[in-house]
């Protein structure tokens, strides 16, 4: 158990025990599960039936339970595999959910996954994300053009000119804003889903029963927003790397799969693979704003691991498409490298 001297952790402590007795809960092997970027802290604790439970610290002034809880069901019944609440205290942020299992995809990439399982797990999670984009978007925030501009800010403000310790002249901001409109013009006008927004390796369970579905966690983000969002998460993970051929395999595989679900979704493959990519960019150059953002202000400098992972996706797209030509130039200063003839050295 945790050091009880933490008040925060006390209090959790006393509401557990206020839970029904037939919960059968072993409070005294309560112990870590894990943390997430958030202010959110979780913990594991076995029953005396042999099931498990996972206790969730969410404090309410930090954290929109309520989105939680309205997500959850939403994924729900649409059939997805979400954690159930099975108790929640509203007034402190406690709730007491389902065990989805140990092992994120994430920690199973670490253990040098069998290729034939790897697939076998990716093609489950892409069947779980068309699932879930059939979920109810009524009242839920939109990921509209205004929003995509305040996220895109982020990058120069927290990786241009914090991590890089980097001001830009006036003809590369004119340059940015110019490309920043262009991408949230084409990712404004994509068919419109419920979009969990970090649809990654941390955030998929690995499946523990005969559904073979992947559990689905840290959701209460969801907004309505791009189809192409959520595919461009799960391929180009900011924490794990993908080939481009891996990247299509699975992108063409979810395409076919949305198609068949009557998704809103390109007719045609090139135009969706266009769509996804530039979504890309726009969920890369963000990430790359959040994560510098959790080194400098929250002291959480492990996200830095990731970003030389996050450019390279970003420069396997601006290769291909010379409307993103001031972000390739704009990349090649902040790496000191050189632009000749179009090429980078």
């Amino acid at each position: 158990m945790q050091n009880t001297a933490n008040p925060r952790f006390q209090q959790l402590c006393h509401w557990l025990k206020t839970l029904p007795a037939s919960l059968q809960l072993e409070l005294d092997q309560l112990t870590p599960a894990s943390s997430d970027a958030s202010f959110r802290r979780y913990y594991r604790v076995p029953s005396k039936d042999q099931k498990s439970y996972i206790v969730m610290d969410s404090p309410p002034a930090q954290e929109n339970n309520e989105a939680f809880v309205d997500i959850q069901q939403r994924l729900a019944k649409t059939g997805a595999k979400t954690p159930d609440i099975l108790a929640y205290e509203a007034e402190t942020g406690f709730m007491l959910l389902s065990d989805l299992g140990e092992l994120t995809y994430y920690q199973a990439l670490q253990s040098d996954l069998d290729p034939a399982a790897l697939q076998a797990l990716y093609r489950l999670a892409i069947d779980e994300l068309v699932r879930i984009q059939q979920a109810d978007t009524t009242g839920l925030s939109v990921y509209d053009a205004p929003r995509m501009l305040e996220e895109l800010g982020l990058f120069e403000q927290w990786y241009i000119q914090q991590h890089c310790q980097t001001e830009l002249s006036p003809t590369e901001k004119q340059a940015l804003e110019q490309v920043f409109a262009l991408l949230v013009a084409d990712n404004e006008k994509q068919g419109s889903v419920l979009v969990l927004r970090d649809f990654h390796s941390p955030n998929l369970m690995l499946p523990t029963d005969a559904s073979l579905q992947p559990g689905i966690i840290d959701f209460q983000d969801a907004v309505i927003g791009p189809i192409t969002y959520d595919i461009a998460s799960l391929v180009m993970d900011a924490r794990h790397t993908w080939d481009e051929e891996q990247q299509l395999d699975w992108a063409i595989r979810y395409w076919q799969a949305a198609h068949h679900a009557g998704l809103n979704i390109a007719t045609d493959f090139a135009e969706f693979h266009k769509a996804y990519e530039w979504m890309s960019v726009q969920r890369n150059l963000r990430i790359l704003g959040v994560f510098s953002r959790l080194s400098i202000r929250d002291g959480k400098h492990h996200y830095l691991d990731h970003i030389p992972r996050i450019n390279q996706y970003l420069r396997q797209v601006f290769t291909r498409y010379e409307e993103f030509n001031p972000l390739r130039r704009l990349f090649d200063r902040l790496e000191n490298k050189q632009t000749v003839l179009g090429l980078t050295i």
